[in-house]
């Protein structure tokens, strides 16, 4: 659908990306949501796109791009300056232009309630917030944070179309080169927002869980003037802490738990006299001063809660704004793509005397020993090496691809809501902002031990000792970390291989979960089109290559493998998936096990790649097949596992429960002598409530804890333990505390989660069996 060159942001919403990129989306979305959001419109991304194609500019960018070594900070910092260069040369084509004015003139023209501000005594134009939104930014998977460029209070026709230009050149800064090729990303867009300003007079974010410790609770840091200031990490902000518990029973007056007040010395705001924004001191009576107001405080937080929950229980990261007459707007929501890291490791504090040179924040966790490279300036970026421990007075987006080369991170500014802090929690880099005083009194090549759960930094480098071992059993001679044994077992999703899995396989009792799908999009090449071309040794190794690493980690720890469930429009993107059919709702459409009996080849390959690696002596591999709805589909799939001699004695079938067809005849599907069973909450859920899980106005409506949910799961189970047959849940909800102990009394057997969750489900499981023991006594 051609959505044209300009668009209203009230008529966009979540699953707008490819037209307006992430921030655009998101934006839209909020407005469907009646989330107060400043108007305005997007310059979509066919006007960009319009831009690359009547200029050929496409093949030129991409070239550049693919002959520079995006690890070598000097040549990634001359193929941006290069490509930027040749976007902003080019004169933007005038029907887009045209559109972009008409909607310019429009906005400014309505009766809204900002002109009537008292900035607008004096009839200037009203000033407008100049945002990029990428097609890669703000997605669920990866923030892409400050990636590319803003420019607030845009005043005029002209600096509004020098705006959007920069923008489109911004999608192209070193960092997001750099951003997009570590995370896989070899295409990208770029739409542009174009938003009436908030004449700010307080600004923010607010995060619904605290980004660090993961705990669930609401962190707002708050600055005066606009938001930049946090963003950027040029002030230490007021930090407050809400509880969500004390807010949704309605106890406004216990819900804020900690109020921390810091020194602001600079803010940002529009001059009106010079037209231009200004840098100034703080006040003295504001310095010092909170920022929020408890009332403003337990607003922000009731609209986090709300929009939190609009987005199905997905943390946001959201950014708000508060004008002179107390009016909260916001301006961007996005999810949080990070999860808390749990300490593993401490400093050995009983013997070493090493002094503690800093107090800061913690912003992203770790502990690291390294030597210290100073960064003054952004000509220093480019002399950042391998385990440089970088100290700089705030960081911004440039850094980005120094961040990556570096052991961790210490800043005089910022808080934990900062553009250093969210990257390096993507990252995995621990990080400590607001010491003040970092680039003072540390030094270039200085040897330090940066404890970032503390915010500590040390002289010197310290021995470690692992918090493991502060739970460690003893055997004969041998210590064991602690592991608390559940007769319900605990497994985990898998979507590929990737560092640490060994880690993983020893926490875990199996696999429940290994998505094929990941490990095709991968590769880049649509299964379907290496079986037409007669390559089905291709994806045979494609999949045994993916699927080995895990086997052998787990190994003899049972892995389910699930076979292929990709829907019509998941892989589109690949190649030779422009034969892919278009379907009204592709997630009631040709996939699953439906998809596999009518495209025989597929599942012939599958089956296959399990069987040789059965031969290779990884027995643990087990099949499960997806969205079934019958007896047939499971006898016709056992019968083309016989063509090709896959050894169903020991690579046992089992299928996903996701559909009312696979509740209501579960007792036929044992008797067919199927191994195990395993829910899929997502899929059963939406259709047992008749909800599209994509359709934002039913989300309120869509609950795994519905009864008719809970009594099919309930009744499956009983089922299925009549007859022996494992029972399991690979679903989202099986990373849900509240989910599992249900389950469990229901009997099931074990639960697959997700990896960040398993050290929660199995104290979970732990309790509630204990509990049952107490109970039947």
């Amino acid at each position: 659908m051609n959505h044209g060159y300009v668009i209203g942001l009230d008529q966009i919403g979540k699953d707008d990306i490819k037209i307006a990129g992430g921030k655009g989306a998101n934006l839209g979305q909020m407005i469907k949501f009646g989330i107060p959001v400043p108007s305005g419109f997007v310059v979509t991304t066919s006007s960009f796109d319009t831009l690359i194609q009547i200029n050929n500019l496409e093949n030129q960018i991409d070239q550049i791009i693919k002959n520079t070594d995006v690890d070598n900070t000097t040549e990634l910092l001359k193929a941006s300056k290069t490509i930027k260069k040749i976007i902003l040369s080019c004169r933007m084509p005038s029907e887009i232009e045209s559109k972009i004015i008409e909607s310019y003139k429009n906005l400014s023209e309505k009766d809204h309630e900002y002109d009537t501000d008292i900035n607008y005594a004096n009839k200037r134009d009203i000033l407008f917030a100049i945002r990029s939104s990428a097609t890669a930014e703000d997605l669920p998977t990866a923030s892409f944070a400050g990636q590319q460029a803003s420019f607030l209070n845009v005043n005029g026709r002209e600096e509004l179309i020098e705006s959007v230009k920069k923008c489109w050149a911004s999608l192209f800064e070193p960092r997001a080169i750099f951003y997009r090729s570590k995370h896989g990303f070899s295409k990208a867009s770029i739409a542009v927002i174009v938003q009436k300003m908030v004449n700010a007079q307080k600004s923010g974010i607010m995060f619904t869980i605290d980004p660090t410790t993961g705990d669930d609770t609401i962190l707002i840091e708050s600055t005066w003037g606009l938001g930049e200031s946090i963003v950027g990490g040029e002030v230490e902000p007021d930090s407050y802490k809400v509880s969500k518990a004390e807010l949704e029973k309605g106890a406004r007056q216990e819900a804020i738990m900690e109020v921390k007040i810091s020194q602001k010395t600079k803010m940002r705001f529009y001059d009106y006299t010079l037209n231009t924004n200004v840098e100034v001191n703080v006040p003295e009576n504001k310095a010092n001063a909170q920022v929020l107001t408890k009332d403003e405080i337990l607003k922000l937080a009731e609209y986090g809660i709300m929009i939190e929950k609009y987005y199905r229980d997905q943390p946001q990261d959201i950014e708000f704004a508060i004008d002179e007459k107390g009016r909260i707007t916001f301006v961007q929501t996005r999810a949080i793509t990070t999860k808390a890291k749990e300490m593993i490791e401490k400093i050995d504090t009983s013997h070493n005397g090493k002094k503690k040179l800093l107090q800061g924040t913690g912003a992203s966790p770790g502990i690291v020993s390294g030597k210290i490279k100073l960064i003054l300036r952004k000509d220093d970026i480019t002399k950042i090496e391998n385990g440089d421990i970088i100290v700089t007075t705030m960081t911004s987006p440039d850094l980005v691809p120094g961040m990556s080369k570096s052991a961790a991170i210490i800043t005089d500014l910022g808080g934990r809501t900062c553009h250093a802090a969210i990257v390096s929690r993507e990252m995995g880099i621990p990080a400590i902002v607001g010491t003040k005083i970092a680039t003072r009194i540390l030094s270039d090549a200085q040897e330090v031990t940066v404890d970032a759960y503390n915010g500590v930094v040390y002289e010197g480098k310290l021995k470690l000792i692992k918090e493991q071992e502060q739970f460690e059993e003893k055997k004969g001679n041998a210590k064991i970390p602690f592991m608390p044994i559940t007769n319900t077992k605990v497994k985990v999703n898998i979507a590929f291989v990737g560092h640490g899995v060994e880690q993983i396989a020893s926490k875990a009792d199996g696999v429940g979960l290994l998505r094929i799908e990941h490990l095709i999009t991968m590769y880049g090449i649509h299964p379907a089109k290496l079986v037409k071309e007669g390559k089905q040794e291709q994806y045979i190794k494609i999949l045994m290559d993916g699927i080995r690493p895990i086997a052998k980690a787990f190994n003899p720890k049972s892995v389910w493998v699930r076979m292929l469930d990709a829907r019509t429009d998941e892989f589109r993107n690949l190649e030779g998936g422009e034969d892919e059919p278009v379907e009204a709702n592709p997630m009631l459409g040709w996939h699953g096990i439906r998809r596999s009996l009518d495209e025989q080849e597929l599942l012939k390959s599958e089956f296959q790649a399990i069987k040789r690696l059965h031969e290779e002596g990884l027995t643990n591999l087990q099949v499960m097949l997806p969205f079934v709805i019958s007896v047939e589909e499971v006898r016709k799939a056992k019968e083309i596992a016989k063509q090709v001699s896959l050894p169903l004695d020991k690579a046992k079938i089992g299928i996903m429960v996701e559909t009312p067809a696979s509740v209501m005849i579960i007792e036929d599907l044992c008797k067919e002598g199927i191994a195990f069973v395993s829910f899929g909450t997502n899929d059963l859920t939406q259709l047992i409530l008749g909800i599209d899980r994509n359709n934002e106005r039913l989300a309120q409506l869509s609950s795994e804890f519905h009864p008719a949910v809970l009594r099919s799961m309930e009744m499956v189970i009983n089922i299925c333990n009549r007859y022996g047959i494992e029972t399991s849940i690979c679903g989202e909800s099986g990373s849900n505390a509240s989910m599992v102990r249900i389950l469990m009394k229901y009997g099931i057997k074990s639960i697959s989660c997700n990896i960040d969750a398993i050290d929660t489900i199995r104290e979970v499981i732990y309790q509630e069996e204990q509990q049952q023991n107490i109970s039947q006594k």
